[in-house]
């Protein structure tokens, strides 16, 4: 009988070790979400308040470099042509590396998510 107890013994207290890390691992896991999705949520704000803030500075600088160039040329139009012609550039010249931009950050944000 004391075999029999002492594996009785024995198997409970590895029922018991497997329930606390079941347990354990639970909560390191939602600690884990948790993490995530705050770091998540937190870099959406920041890019959303560094981005507009951006945003509301290049409108200013195009307007006043349209302004600036039309008062050089004679002509606001022109000035305000010349602008949206950079502007078109821009966006081709991201157009063609935006397979490096995604590598890029995907490289970024993998190294944030998974360290």
């Amino acid at each position: 009988m004391t075999i029999f107890e002492s594996l009785n013994n024995t198997t409970d207290k590895a029922v018991d070790s497997a329930e606390k890390y079941i347990k354990t691992s639970r909560a390191y896991l939602r600690l884990k979400v948790f993490q995530q999705i705050t770091l998540s949520l937190s870099l959406v704000v920041k890019m959303a308040i560094i981005g507009a803030l951006v945003l509301l500075a290049i409108i200013f600088t195009a307007v006043s470099a349209a302004i600036a160039i039309g008062n050089a040329l004679d002509s606001i139009s022109l000035g305000y042509l010349i602008v949206g012609a950079c502007f078109l550039l821009l966006a081709l010249v991201i157009y063609y590396l935006r397979k490096h931009i995604e590598r890029k950050l995907i490289a970024t944000m993998s190294e944030k998510y998974f360290d």
